[in-house]
Parts: structure tokens; C-alpha cells; sequence
């Protein structure tokens, strides 16, 4: 074989492995995937990224959908089911991480509109605060189901029951994808952006 055809050979065997090699990334020793299946639908993945607080990382995300999304109001528009998945790299008490969500909340929902989401909002610190801790590696779902609501999982078990309303999901989305993200990199990094 002369140095032509080994140089087309090791050229087609790259080619060949691409694919296998673009089905997942590794983000901080967490293998996101490139499609997700919820409900019976494969959703691809929009974007994953780093939650940091200050020079701590806190948690990897990642976010799928059946269609690419660029902005909040593109993922609730998206037809069919949506995922928010994430995975804690550190250990974190539930608590104060469940106010940090509902903070978040706050600051990329209208006053007017607070209202609507209290009793929610009540609901999901419910869920924060039975959990006590998160370790690292824990994972938390967040799924929407058109039909169902908002499904919140954690450790692989169901967290009550679904939240119906269509606009806590969106208010829950916020947190990550709002107008004053909790962290504008992530926000980014969710809509396409590299890490």
C-alpha cells in the first residue's frame, strides 16, 4: 500500500468514526447526549453548558427540543415535548438551591403575572426541601409533555404530580433562558453557543 492510499484510508476511517464521536459531549466529566426521548418523541439537543457560582461549578445543563431553538418564547412555541436536564457537580442542599429557581423566577417574570405561579411555586419548594440534599451526579429532569404539563424527576423517581400550566413551565425556562439569566454563559450555552 503506498502512501496515497494509506493516507485515503486513514481519511475515510476518520470519516467513519465522526459520527460516533459527535453522539455525545463530555462537559466536566458529564456525557451529554445528542438526542433525548420523552414521551415516545427523540428530541435533539439544543445546547449544554456550566452552571457557575462565582469560580464554583454547580451543575452541567442541557436542553432538547424537536426543533433548534434560539430564545425562550422558541422553546414554549417548539411543538411536542421539551427536556431541561441537570446534572450536579457538586454537592448542594436542596433549600437554598430551590429559592435560587424560585429567585430566578422572579427575576424574568412580570409582577403582574407572579401571582398565578405562587401556589407552583409552593409546590416546587415542596419538592427542594423533601430532597434535602443533592449530591454530585444526582441528575433533576425537567419535561414538558403537551397534555400533561411540567414533570419533574430527580434521582429517577417522579416528584408529585405534573404542573398543568403552561406559563410555569415558561417561568420555570426563565430561570435559564430569561431576560436576567442566573447565568449568562449557560444562557448561551443552552441556545447553541459552545461552553
Amino acid at each position: 500500500m503506498n502512501l496515497i492510499q494509506r493516507l485515503a484510508l486513514a481519511v475515510s476511517v476518520s470519516l467513519l468514526t465522526l459520527p460516533a464521536l459527535a453522539a455525545s459531549l463530555d462537559i466536566h466529566g458529564v456525557k451529554v447526549e445528542d438526542s433525548a426521548t420523552v414521551n415516545g418523541v427523540k428530541l435533539q439537543l439544543n445546547g449544554a453548558g456550566t452552571r457557575y457560582k462565582g469560580p464554583f461549578k454547580v451543575y452541567v445543563a442541557d436542553i432538547y427540543a424537536s426543533k433548534k431553538i434560539k430564545s425562550l418564547d422558541e422553546l414554549v412555541a417548539a411543538p411536542g415535548p421539551k427536556r431541561l436536564t441537570m446534572t450536579m457537580l457538586r454537592d448542594v442542599e436542596a433549600g437554598p438551591l430551590g429559592k435560587l429557581l424560585t429567585r430566578g423566577i422572579e427575576d424574568n417574570t412580570p409582577r403582574a403575572e407572579m401571582s398565578k405561579l405562587i401556589p407552583g411555586l409552593i409546590r416546587m419548594g415542596d419538592i427542594f426541601s423533601s430532597n434535602k440534599m443533592m449530591a454530585a451526579g444526582d441528575v433533576i429532569l425537567i419535561d414538558w409533555i403537551p397534555g400533561t404539563g411540567m414533570i419533574t424527576t430527580f434521582r429517577g423517581k417522579v416528584q408529585g404530580e405534573p404542573f398543568k400550566e403552561p406559563e410555569f413551565f415558561k417561568a420555570m425556562m426563565s430561570i435559564w433562558l430569561g431576560p436576567s439569566p442566573a447565568d449568562w454563559r449557560l444562557k448561551d450555552a443552552l441556545l447553541g453557543a459552545k461552553d
